[in-house]
Parts: structure tokens; C-alpha cells; sequence
């Protein structure tokens, strides 16, 4: 009985509540008038697997990064919203974008989390990107990290225009959906 609620859990992570690979085993783990706990387990197992097959060829992962880049671009659509209306929280809202984008490609490339400029550094290393995307990020976080600190006066509202830009443009390129 424990492997159910181990295997239930484990597909609603990887997949979702929503998700047709876990309605299919809710739906075989149902008890049917001529078959016992054998037969259950048998189309439970049938389920599991083809949700792992999915998972490990890769179909999984294109539903997740199309959430992604919607939750990214509505993110950077409000700070540049926010910035319009000349709130530099603009920058924060874009940084924490940009982090979230450099965390993604930390895992893709299997590179153990860490601070943002750890990261970074071993994203250039891995050649996931070269010294100048490294040093236009490293750029980025600074301005993000002045005006998270208050100090408006450390940067520019071009240079925060320039930023939702370019981590759009990183992303993009970096984490294509």
C-alpha cells in the first residue's frame, strides 16, 4: 500500500494533479469486481512506466518550459510595467527572473545550485555560454542588487530598460521553449 501513496505523490510532482498519467493510475488503482491487489498493481505499474517513459524522452519537460517562459514573460511584461510608472523594483522583478533562468540552466547542465554569481561562473565554465554573457549577467545582478538595497542612484532607468531587455533576449536563447 505504500508504493501507491509513494508513486501517487511522485505523479503529481512530475506530472501534475491535472495530469492524464495521473488520472490513469487514480483510475487503475481502483479495485474492480473480478480482480485483486495483483491486477491493480499490474495496471498501476502499466501507468507508472508510461509516465517515466515520457518523462526520460523528454516530453515532460516541454510542457514545463512552456509554463515557464509564460510565467517569465509575464514577469518581465510587469516590470517593464512597473518601470513605466518609474518604480525601480523593475530591476528586482527582472533579477529574480534572471536568477530563476540561471537556476533552470543549472539543472539542464546538472551544476549544483549556488549563489548567482557562483552559478554563473560555472555556466561560462561548462561553456553553456562564454566570459562576455558571463560578464553581462554579472552586470545585471548589480543593477538588480542596488536597487533591491535602495540605491536608485547606482544605475539608470535606461540601464534597467536594458536589462528586461536582454534577460528576455537571455532566456530566449538559453531556455527556448
Amino acid at each position: 500500500m505504500a508504493w501507491r501513496i509513494k508513486v501517487q505523490n511522485l505523479l503529481v510532482q512530475a506530472c501534475g494533479v491535472d495530469s492524464e498519467h495521473y488520472k490513469a493510475f487514480v483510475r487503475a488503482e481502483r479495485p474492480g469486481v473480478y480482480n485483486g491487489s495483483y491486477d491493480i498493481f499490474l495496471r498501476a505499474r502499466a501507468v507508472f512506466r508510461a509516465a517515466k517513459e515520457d518523462y526520460e524522452g523528454g516530453y515532460m519537460e516541454s510542457a514545463r518550459s512552456l509554463i515557464q517562459a509564460e510565467v517569465f514573460e509575464d514577469e518581465l511584461a510587469q516590470a517593464q510595467e512597473l518601470l513605466g510608472k518609474g518604480y525601480y523594483a523593475a530591476a528586482v522583478i527582472a533579477g529574480v527572473v534572471l536568477e530563476t533562468g540561471i537556476r533552470e540552466l543549472c539543472d539542464r547542465h546538472s551544476i549544483p545550485h549556488g549563489k548567482l554569481d557562483k552559478m554563473n561562473a560555472d555556466l561560462a565554465k561548462a561553456g553553456v555560454y562564454n566570459a562576455l554573457q558571463q560578464k553581462q549577467i554579472t552586470a545585471m545582478a548589480a543593477i538588480r542588487n542596488s536597487a533591491a538595497h535602495g540605491k536608485p542612484e547606482e544605475f539608470k532607468q535606461q540601464d534597467v530598460e536594458d536589462m528586461i531587455r536582454d534577460v528576455g533576449q537571455f532566456l530566449a536563447q538559453h531556455l527556448p521553449v
